[in-house]
């Protein structure tokens, strides 16, 4: 069970072979509402089964659905979901997706999986994490304007300064006292001779730079999302002289996460912070796009783009959240064949071209229907 990690890029690169299975629903976090969600899906599994008898024999069936079925039963699965869940599977691959956004019930057997819903949310631009950070723990969250959940670090991120420092905290000539803060919970404090504040200072840069050479390896460059720093002011200073994140921006929480009443005012506090930051960067992408169309690098017609993302000729692709363009795309040609989208074999056109993008080396970032700057639903931004 996954939230969003590395591997949905590698769903993106893998070649399935048909038939692709691809299954979305909303869920809910918690009883008595999450008692509906494996009926839900069950009813989801049987459509996909008649879907897959209108081509394929009970015994080409039975092992790609057998994942499925078995999720069914996994009641710790059931009492652990979050908003949505995409599950994709076909032969020798199965994934399940817990997802912090609710999706629209689909199933679609088709060639290639239906992506657009997790590129939808991968790709959206509110996206964030944040970075919770006291001289002796680390936190880390993952979020948009609607929710934030705490989120895992990876097993080589230090989660304290134990995990950073390790023997370094024990030597004969340190000791450890723990001191009362405006930040919430007590912090401990690591003193040598005479218990200078250089010492503490010293034990904090060091297990600073651990957590953000960790952080930036193991979760920033990943997801490319912003990271939002929410400590103490005293800490911002020293956490960002160390810091050689690339994703973190400017915008910070000036609290320790733990000093407030619940996440979902950690979320608030996250928003607020970054807001202005999300602002700009789709006030940045218009202006690209209206730059690159004022010299011939700009298209919002789907024929053409289709063409140029084959082509390796897109670095930027903008597509309208809610819009889906019912047909096939031709990976080798980009020539597009319009269908009925009542056929259990069709799959978004929208979703074929986003998908091509990301693995053509493109950007593509999934804009609300009021922020696009285009009629079509799409628009491009030519490398040539």
């Amino acid at each position: 069970m996954r939230i969003f990690d590395s591997d949905f890029s590698m769903v993106l690169q893998e070649d399935c072979v048909p038939p692709c299975l691809s299954l979305y629903q909303p869920t809910h976090r918690h009883h008595p509402e999450n008692q509906q969600d494996p009926i839900r899906f069950r009813n989801l599994i049987k459509q996909m089964e008649e879907s897959l008898q209108q081509r394929y024999s009970a015994q080409e069936i039975e092992p790609i659905l057998k994942p499925f079925r078995d999720l069914i039963d996994d009641r710790d699965f059931w009492n652990h979901t979050f908003d949505g869940l995409a599950v994709l599977g076909a032969k020798g691959l199965f994934r399940v997706y817990r997802l912090q956004r609710p999706v629209a019930e689909l199933v679609v057997v088709a060639d290639s999986f239906h992506t657009k819903p997790l590129i939808r949310i991968l790709q959206s631009a509110d996206r964030y994490q944040v970075l919770g950070l006291s001289r002796h723990e680390a936190k880390f969250y993952e979020g948009n304007r609607d929710v934030l959940d705490e989120i895992v670090l990876a097993q080589d991120v230090p989660r304290s300064i134990v995990d950073a420092l390790g023997e370094e905290l024990t030597e004969p000539h340190q000791t450890v006292a723990s001191y009362g803060g405006t930040g919430g919970g007590q912090a401990a404090m690591h003193h040598g001779h005479g218990g200078k504040e250089s010492d503490v200072d010293s034990a904090a840069e060091r297990f600073f730079r651990a957590v953000d050479r960790g952080v930036l390896e193991h979760h920033s460059r990943k997801s490319g999302l912003p990271l939002i720093l929410a400590a103490l002011p005293e800490h911002h200073h020293i956490f960002r002289q160390v810091s050689v994140n690339p994703f973190l921006i400017e915008q910070s929480i000036d609290i320790n996460p733990d000093a407030l009443s619940s996440i979902d005012e950690l979320r608030q506090r996250a928003w607020q912070a970054f807001e202005p930051h999300y602002q700009a960067r789709l006030a940045a992408l218009a202006e690209q796009y209206d730059t690159a169309k004022s010299n011939g690098l700009g298209d919002d017609q789907l024929p053409r783009i289709a063409k140029a993302v084959v082509a390796g000729r897109v670095a930027t692709l903008l597509i309208e959240a809610d819009r889906e363009r019912p047909g096939r795309l031709d990976a080798a040609t980009g020539g597009i064949k319009m269908a009925d989208p009542a056929h259990p074999e069709v799959d978004d056109v929208l979703d074929d071209l986003g998908a091509l993008a990301l693995q053509m080396g493109g950007n593509v970032v999934i804009l609300p229907t009021e922020q696009m700057p285009t009629e079509t639903g799409v628009a491009a931004i030519y490398r040539y």
